[in-house]
């Protein structure tokens, strides 16, 4: 009479099989997480650059002209992965125009982001605003933000 062998553990093809499926995964998730990332980081921009709006219109509205820079009536003009936001058109006149650029980190930030710029523009002296301009990819901007 023989005895059969009980098996216990893995085989290695059953661990090289796991092992395969969790690259698979690996693959896929860690460029969608970058993605997410740059997303997040572009949001600090466009919520810090867009909480300019209505002090920047009611300055225009009170003065008739805008404001020379950007602090002047904003209380950030920098954050955690925003460099800046400055006017980059429209500083210190009564045209009805009006470009606020803000531009991301150079270090410190995704790669596909590092450096870039969104810009807010009005040409109705701060009634409407768009935020479809500047060099960040449209698919790292929030919905409102994208052309």
């Amino acid at each position: 009479m023989s005895a059969k062998a009980i098996q216990k553990g893995f085989t290695l093809i059953e661990l090289m099989i796991v092992v395969a499926i969790i690259g698979i995964l690996a693959a896929v998730a860690i460029p969608a997480y970058q993605d997410y990332i740059a997303r997040s980081q572009v949001t600090e921009a466009v919520y810090l650059v867009q909480s300019g709006k209505v002090p920047l219109a009611e300055y225009f509205g009170n003065f008739g002209v805008w404001p020379s820079t950007a602090s002047d009536v904003m209380g950030t003009t920098a954050g955690k992965y925003l460099s800046s936001i400055t006017i980059t058109a429209g500083a210190g006149t009564s045209n009805l125009n009006l470009a606020v650029t803000a531009t991301m980190r150079g270090t410190g930030v995704n790669t596909a982001v590092a450096g870039s710029t969104l810009i807010l523009t009005t040409a109705d002296g701060g009634k409407s605003w768009d935020c479809t301009t500047g060099s960040i990819t449209p698919k790292y901007r929030p919905a409102s933000c994208r052309p």
